[in-house]
């Protein structure tokens, strides 16, 4: 389409919707001629709407007097309405970080492994995997031959040199020998019961003795193997109690102190509570994870549980106490969260710092106490300091009624 046909159809339609607008819009004219606009054919066209707007009298002037009996009735409202109609909830308290739950891993309270203090031949295993064992005990033994040989040659020349100091003490008090002669047999006599002494520890070390009492391990060698001082004969367990590291996070660091109870429960039996206490803190926390390392101590009398099994410890502690608010009172603004608290019948509005959400809940950081009013249902005709009706409140029951009668 040309260009001059486009403007020619913009005019006419610009011309029929300015015609429309005067014809059926109410004071169209006296709008253009108050902006300076006059033609005797707007003049026209507003006269023909005029008139038939004052055809229309009577039954406006019906419905004027209605609407003045609707707003007699609306100014009833408004006059009861005046105070914001509310729904308020209590607040309450609930405490948290009051408990701690984790996961930690079980050692033995003692744990040895058994090595010779001798290299040699194992020519005996004297328990076997599974048993009970007392300190002390001789658990297998190396080749003696050797020793025991010369252990015999140390006491015999240990017997030869007490023989010869009795002897020179005899003679010397005789006079037969002098008291340095005696001396001498005296110091040979100590070194032979030295020699003796190293000679019976040599034979000693032949047998290998558990250090501590404990259940035997499962034992890796067999007779006639050649082990070293490095070679490990057996793991002994002393597990009537169990230690149980776990890690706990930073801000519970300072309540924690030893002897404090715990509650276990080996994963491996979830239905079994078991008491202990705290047996050893570390002194310094874990830079990685920002968390401490904690040690408790559990009673095993009944021999069920074994090192190396997990557990979840849960601690109690006095814990953090925050006020809670319905979810609905919550509400946000430009500054941040807030509430309106009803102080006598008047609105506050108090910001909050939520702390945790629950499904019924929400425990927050405010200036709230426990039984405060705060409102859930209503919040949006209300102002700082506003004057309210608290629903189901006895005092606003009159101004209820009075509403409903001007209804």
């Amino acid at each position: 389409m040309r260009l001059w046909k486009q403007l020619a159809v913009s005019l006419v339609v610009l011309v029929v919707g300015g015609a429309a607008w005067i014809r059926f819009a109410p004071g169209a004219g006296e709008t253009l001629a108050a902006i300076g606009v006059s033609h005797p054919l707007i003049d026209a066209l507003s006269r023909s709407q005029g008139g038939e707007g004052r055809g229309g009298e009577g039954r406006g002037g019906e419905g004027e007097a209605g609407q003045g009996n609707r707003g007699r009735g609306q100014g009833g409202r408004g006059g009861a309405g005046g105070a914001a109609l509310v729904v308020v909830k209590p607040a309450e308290t609930a405490v948290v970080n009051n408990r701690l739950n984790v996961i930690g891993s079980g050692e033995a309270i003692q744990s040895v492994t058994v090595t010779p203090t001798a290299t040699g031949n194992l020519t005996e295993i004297l328990v076997r995997s599974g048993d009970r064992i007392e300190a002390g005990q001789v658990i297998a033994r190396l080749d003696r031959d050797d020793q025991t040989i010369a252990a015999e040659q140390a006491r015999l020349a240990r017997d030869s040199a007490r023989e010869k100091v009795e002897r020179y003490r005899n003679l010397g008090s005789a006079r037969v020998v002098t008291a340095v002669e005696v001396r001498d047999a005296e110091i040979a006599l100590q070194a032979a019961e030295l020699a003796l002494n190293t000679a019976e520890l040599d034979l000693k070390r032949r047998d290998i003795v558990a250090p501590s009492k404990g259940i035997v391990g499962i034992i890796t060698v067999n007779v006639g193997d050649y082990v070293t001082t490095s070679t490990p004969i057996a793991v002994v367990d002393d597990r009537s109690q169990i230690l149980v590291d776990f890690w706990v996070p930073e801000r519970f660091a300072s309540r924690i102190y030893v002897g404090q109870p715990v509650t276990a429960s080996a994963i491996a039996e979830p239905g079994r509570s078991l008491d202990g206490a705290i047996h050893a803190i570390d002194n310094r926390l874990d830079q990685t994870s920002r968390t401490l390392r904690v040690r408790a101590r559990i009673e095993n009398p009944d021999d069920m549980l074994r090192a190396g099994m997990s557990f979840s410890v849960t601690m109690a502690f006095d814990g953090d106490r925050y006020p809670t608010v319905d979810p609905l009172a919550i509400q946000w603004s430009s500054e941040g969260a807030y509430v309106w608290r009803i102080q006598g019948d008047k609105s506050e509005r108090v910001p909050i710092k939520i702390i945790q959400r629950n499904p019924d809940t929400v425990l927050v950081e405010a200036g709230i106490s426990e039984g405060d009013s705060v409102v859930t249902e209503g919040v949006q005709r209300l102002r700082e300091g506003g004057t309210v009706r608290i629903a189901g409140d006895a005092r606003a029951e009159p101004e209820q009624k009075v509403a409903g009668d001007a209804q």
